[in-house]
């Protein structure tokens, strides 16, 4: 089998890259190599053949798709980003890009894609109210917020509501730009299965981390961040009070699902998309993470601040149990080990 991966230098698509490369498939990568996403010196281990070129390069894409089996989609603009000046490059680098590439398959006759989405279409999590019944609230609200009102209550009694998981038919809420092209990327995906006859695997990403996470930019996930300050010798700041709920899944088994996801496309009907939570199955805080990295680091301990950004999701937490049936995909870094993996490692200077 030949993969195209494209953003196949960047943290999550190289994991894929040495995954394939380790079963033995023929891997060729499709990245452009920004300043802004990767380390100078971000390479691709041997046997990866590598193309420069940009996603929204069509002449870039007809080259890369000659020969392709199946493609790995993962170039894109990561994290909720810095204010609304983010907003064109987001939809430029993964709406127009995407556009590109499900053209350019169809131009190739290439049928398989596996398509990097995030849990961040959903939106808030699912919760329950103190009967039992299912819920998803609005969003919080700022002077709930700034009074240190964090978990969002339920509208008839007031209370707060109580987490639950979220599985792939539950409705999707994007909050913010980032997610907004997330979720498009996916309806793009089910236009071009429609009209190909093609098959899609939407794969929703929960908190990716893992040894070659980028740090030090606007865009770096929350786990960077942390390990950033802690090498620096200063305390990581938690926001609000620590206690959002997130399920943190390491880049290895990302990888993995990837390469399931590939192998048992064909299994789906012509012309589907199906999309597939992917996380580890353990509900962790955020200051969890803070605490445990500051152990493993042997740094001061976490400094809960109370501060909050608007638009920020509670509790995000879902069920992988699709993914685990459908793509007989089991993750398999326990999150202890990979902290302390992932506090150990040389990070790469850029977010991918």
């Amino acid at each position: 089998m030949r993969i195209l991966v494209t953003g196949g230098a960047g943290f999550i698509g190289g994991e894929i890259v040495r995954g394939a490369l380790a079963r033995g498939e023929a891997v060729r990568v499709l990245d452009s190599w920004r300043t802004d996403v990767h380390a100078a010196s971000a390479a691709l281990p041997d046997g990866a053949e590598g193309l420069r070129g940009d996603v929204r390069d069509a002449d870039a894409l007809d080259r890369a798709l000659e020969g392709v089996d199946v493609v790995c989609h993962q170039a894109a603009k990561v994290g909720l980003g810095v204010d609304l000046q983010d907003s064109p490059d987001y939809a430029s680098s993964n709406v127009v890009g995407t556009a590109e590439l499900i053209a350019a398959m169809a131009r190739a006759r290439v049928g398989r894609l596996v398509i990097a989405s995030s849990m961040v279409v959903y939106g808030e999590g699912a919760y329950r109210d103190a009967a039992g019944a299912r819920r998803r609230p609005a969003p919080r609200t700022e002077a709930d917020l700034a009074a240190g009102r964090f978990d969002p209550r339920d509208p008839a009694s007031g209370h707060p509501l109580v987490p639950d998981l979220v599985d792939e038919d539950d409705a999707l809420d994007p909050r913010n730009v980032y997610a907004l092209t997330k979720l498009a990327q996916e309806h793009l995906a089910g236009a071009w299965a429609r009209a190909t006859g093609g098959r899609a695997a939407l794969l929703r990403y929960h908190n990716v981390y893992g040894q070659r996470m980028p740090r030090d930019t606007p865009y770096a996930g929350v786990a960077a961040i942390f390990r950033s300050s802690l090498a620096a010798g200063e305390a990581p700041r938690v926001f609000e009070d620590g206690a959002q709920r997130r399920d943190f899944v390491h880049v290895t088994d990302v990888a993995s699902a990837n390469l399931a996801a590939a192998d048992r496309l064909a299994a789906l009907p012509d012309g589907s998309a199906r999309a597939y939570n992917i996380g580890s199955g353990a509900v962790t805080t955020v200051g969890q993470i803070a605490a445990g990295l500051a152990r493993a680091m042997r740094g001061p301990d976490p400094i809960v601040t109370g501060e909050y950004r608007l638009g920020d999701v509670r509790h995000i937490t879902a069920s992988s149990a699709r993914a685990r049936a459908e793509l007989a995909w089991t993750p398999r870094i326990p999150l202890e080990t990979g902290l302390a993996e992932f506090a150990a490692a040389q990070p790469a200077g850029a977010n991918p």
